[in-house]
Formats: structure tokens, sequence, C-alpha cells
């Protein structure tokens, strides 16, 4: 899997909504839903905080080793 997918999938995994997502990363719903869409891509900063939020590591969000079951 992608970043983009993987981020979609651990979001709704949490039921945290693309506006909280938002709000904490300080930028627009509608980036986050062009993260999802894989239009773009976050800073290596929205990267760090992505995974914290969603209590990933930076390697496991971008698909660089699976998903923990």
């Amino acid at each position: 899997m992608d970043f983009c997918t993987n981020m979609r999938r651990l979001r709704k995994g949490k039921h945290i909504s693309q506006s909280v997502i938002a709000e904490k990363l300080n930028v627009s719903q509608r980036t986050i839903s062009h993260y999802e869409n894989g239009t773009c891509q976050p800073s290596i900063e929205g990267l760090i905080k992505l995974a914290d939020m969603l209590e990933v590591s930076i390697d496991e969000l971008v698909g660089h080793t699976p998903l923990a079951k």
C-alpha cells in the first residue's frame, strides 16, 4: 500500500475526520483530501505529526513497512 491509501485507512479506522486532522496540521480539509487522493503530499513536519496522530511509524504510514495488525 502507499501513503494515500494508508492514511485514509488509518484515519477512518480511528474515526478521525479530515477536518480534525486538518486543524491539527494547520492546513485545510481540502489539503487532507488531496493527501488521501494522492494529488499532493505533506511536508516532513506534517508527515511526522500525521504518524504521531495515527499512532504508526513514518515507515508504516508511507508504505515502506507493512502496517501492524
